[in-house]
Formats: C-alpha cells, sequence, structure tokens
C-alpha cells in the first residue's frame, strides 16, 4: 500500500517553521479530503491544517511540542480503496467514476496543495469515547500502554509517544506553567491528563536546580527555546536595532483636556464606548497627515525612502503568547468609533490567538500605549521595517503650572522614536510638538475636519 507524504505548507509571509499543539488524527486513523488533521502555532498565530489527501494515516512526523519546518512531511497517508457501506453511496460513488467527478483533490488552496487531482476515496470516521464517555469531536487521544502488572505507565515510559490530553485550557495551563506534559501521569479515562493533574503537578515541590553554567558557575534553573513567536521577535527586534539608526525624543504633556473629552463623548449611553487608544490613535493619523514622510520606510537595496499613501496602524498588543502588533487598516479613513471598534475586535482575535498573519503584518506606523502597564516612559525599538513609534506613558495627576497657578492635572509622557535616515530632529520634534498639542487641546482636531 503505497503512501505519500503532506508536506508542512507555507502558510504565509514567509513564515519557515511551526510547531505542533495539537494532532486531530492518529495513526491508523482514515481521513477525508480537506479534513483538519493538526493545530500549529507559527510566530504569528495558530492555525488549523487540512490535509488535501484522502486516505489511512500511516505515520505523523513529529509529536506535540516538536517543531517543524516548511517543506518537511507533516504526515503520511496512504490511499485505501473500500467499498461504500451502503448501496446508495456505492452507485453514487460508481456513477462518479465513470463522469470523472469523485472529490480525490483538495478545495483549500494550500502553497502547492489544492489544484491537482490526486488519489484517495473519502470514508466515513468514527470517533469514539473515553470507557462509556461522550465522543470528543476531531481530537484522538493514544491509549496508555499498561505494563504486565497492571500498573499504569510511567510518566518517564511515555515520552516517545503522544500526550493524552484534549483541553486547550489543561495545555495553556501547563504552558504558562512551564510544565511538560510528558511528566504528568493522567487520572482520567485511559490515562486522559485533567486539569487537576496539572494544577497538582505545578503545586508540587520543584527540585533544586542541578545544572551549572559553564560560563559563571551559578546554577541555571532552566533552559527555555527561543523559538516561535519569541524567536520572531527576538530576530524582528536584532534586525531592527542592527539596521536603523534610530532615535528618540519626548515631551512631558498635561492630558486633562484629552480625558475630559473622552469623559464626554462617552456620556452618550446609546453609543459605543470610546477607548483612550481609539482617540490616541485619531491624534496619531492627524499628525502623520501633516508630517507624512514620517508614515515610510526605507528601501535598503534601491537606496530609497519610501512614503506610503495610506496609513496601517500597528499598536501593541500583550497576549498569553506574548506580544504581538495587530494592524489597523487603513487607519486614516475611519472615524474615531470606527478605530474603537476595530481596535477592541483586534486585541480580542489577537488574545484568542485567531488572527491571521494578513492582521499581524503590513502595518506603516506603531502606536504603543506602554502606560497600561504603570510605566511613565521608555525608548522602545521601533518595529521592523517601519520608521517611526509613538509611546504613550500613564496618564497621573501631577503638578502643573496652568498659567500662572499651581494646579492638579493629568499628565502623561509622550515619546517618539524614529529612524534619523527619513528625517532630522525638526520633522521629529514638529511630529511630537502637534501631537503634545492636541492632546492637551484635543478640540483643536475640529480645525482640519
Amino acid at each position: 500500500m503505497s503512501s505519500r507524504d503532506f508536506l508542512l505548507p507555507d502558510l504565509g509571509e514567509g513564515l519557515t517553521e511551526a510547531e505542533i499543539i495539537a494532532w486531530h488524527v492518529a495513526v491508523g486513523e482514515h481521513v477525508a479530503v480537506d479534513q483538519v488533521v493538526c493545530e500549529v502555532e507559527t510566530a504569528k498565530a495558530s492555525v488549523e491544517v487540512p490535509c488535501p489527501y484522502a486516505g489511512e494515516v500511516v505515520e505523523l512526523h513529529g509529536a506535540v511540542g516538536d517543531v517543524v519546518d516548511v517543506g518537511k512531511p507533516l504526515i503520511s497517508i496512504a490511499a485505501v480503496v473500500a467499498a461504500p457501506e451502503e448501496p446508495a453511496d456505492r452507485a453514487r460513488l460508481d456513477a462518479e467514476a465513470k463522469n470523472g467527478k469523485a472529490k480525490q483533490s483538495s478545495g483549500n488552496v494550500l502553497v502547492g496543495y489544492g489544484t491537482v487531482e490526486t488519489g484517495g476515496v473519502r470514508r466515513r470516521r468514527v470517533v469514539t469515547g473515553f470507557g462509556g464517555h461522550a465522543a470528543l469531536p476531531r481530537v484522538h487521544v493514544a491509549p496508555v500502554a499498561v505494563p504486565a502488572n497492571g500498573a499504569p505507565a510511567a510518566p518517564a515510559e511515555r515520552r516517545g509517544a503522544r500526550i493524552p490530553v484534549v483541553s486547550p485550557l489543561v495545555r495553556r495551563l501547563a504552558k504558562e506553567g512551564g510544565l511538560d506534559l510528558a511528566s504528568v501521569q493522567g487520572s482520567g479515562p485511559e490515562g486522559l491528563i485533567m486539569r487537576r493533574d496539572v494544577e497538582a503537578a505545578l503545586a508540587a515541590p520543584v527540585a533544586a536546580p542541578t545544572l551549572s553554567s559553564a560560563s559563571t558557575g551559578i546554577a541555571e534553573r532552566e533552559r527555555v527555546p527561543l523559538r516561535g513567536l519569541r524567536k520572531t521577535v527576538a530576530d524582528k527586534l536584532s534586525r531592527s536595532r542592527r539596521e536603523i539608526p534610530d532615535a528618540t525624543t519626548w515631551v512631558d504633556v498635561d492630558a486633562t483636556g484629552l480625558m475630559e473629552l473622552r469623559a464626554t463623548l462617552n456620556r452618550d449611553a446609546s453609543a459605543p464606548k470610546l477607548s483612550l487608544l481609539a482617540v490616541l490613535a485619531r491624534i496619531c493619523v492627524a499628525g502623520l497627515a501633516r508630517y507624512p514622510e514620517l508614515n515610510a520606510t526605507v528601501d535598503v537595496e534601491r537606496q530609497e525612502i519610501v512614503r506610503y499613501a495610506d496609513v496601517n496602524l500597528g499598536f501593541a498588543a500583550q497576549t498569553d503568547r506574548g506580544l504581538v502588533v495587530p494592524v489597523v487598516r487603513g487607519a486614516h479613513r475611519m472615524s474615531t468609533e470606527e478605530l474603537s471598534a476595530e481596535f477592541e475586535r483586534l486585541t480580542a482575535a489577537a488574545r484568542a490567538g485567531s488572527l491571521p498573519v494578513s492582521e499581524l503584518t503590513g502595518s506603516t506606523f506603531t502606536l504603543n500605549n506602554y502606560g497600561v502597564y504603570g510605566v511613565d516612559g521608555s525608548t522602545p525599538i521601533l518595529n521592523h521595517p517601519e520608521a517611526a513609534m509613538l509611546g504613550v506613558g500613564r496618564i497621573v495627576k501631577k503638578p502643573w503650572v496652568v498659567g500662572d497657578e499651581l494646579a492638579v492635572r493629568q499628565v502623561t509622557q509622550l515619546s517618539f522614536t524614529f529612524d534619523h535616515r527619513v528625517c532630522d530632529g525638526g520633522v521629529a520634534g514638529g511630529f511630537l510638538r502637534y501631537v503634545a498639542d492636541l492632546v492637551e487641546e484635543p478640540a483643536r482636531l475640529l480645525r482640519g475636519l
């Protein structure tokens, strides 16, 4: 019985690898064309991967937690020709075969797949539950081996097998706690790892570290692989610092007027609430309209400064996977209310890990509200290949001179980091001062409407 390898496809934007976070099929199981066989996590997002072949699974090329390179085998499928289980199905398939219409290829267009007819016949798949429990759709757990003495297999004996866990919550708890699920003995049906098992393992005393750094002689607690999102962020920031001669300038601003305006706009109970980020974005876009040379990048190969016609506004969002930068496309065409709705949608999707690559790339300028972390200032590394980033610190009550009187005002610090190749300090300072003036007197935005 011959088999064919389904290679991990290019999942977009030139990503070169992905980590397997869940298998939805097992060896020996029959799969249909376009059935999701696994879920992988790229440097950008979690992605369900459909297989363009039908047949029997003969090999899974990697366990949960393994990193697979794009273009390398992901799963091997053997085409199986079997008679239909019902007369009606048999007659239909016979007719389709005569007319050359039997579906044997993928309707999903993946890079390198989905356009060529391939072998295989779609068959039914039955998912059984665990020991009388309700069946779990699309997720299959390999049974835990039991030695002759009847005792459950020790965790060390299961390291080569697939880990019996189906709950995304259980995986997340283990990942956040730095727990290797292969070391956990499941208490659920057929060794299924339950939430209580992970919580008990995390609560257990941690053995003293035994590793010792060769360079310092200090005991090491652990070593964390630099991969996935963390590796992408590290590579991108390293490239930015290596290639871009950046500079940062900043100013303290009385944001009382901005906060009062937002409070006034949000008094309308019938309208959606406006986020502070949306109001800041509206000001930021106005600044870029006045200083378009900052909505740019540098084409190093052609030695040209590229100025963009549209503003695709990136913003920093903290998630369980790390810091990501969702992109509001065409931010210059949106109202403040539309910006607020888009920020809310993208933030929720980013935290759920469901943002496609297209909504995590292509930004031309980044707004970074690091004030949510309770800090005043920052000198961030530019989001390569962008030429500029506006940072906003926390807004706190401070003494401030208003006219000749000392008053308590809501003050923030704005910082502006820019690529010195696209402009000099005069342009950067002009942009920052214009934005600061609008934060202090947001009614001035009306002049440009």
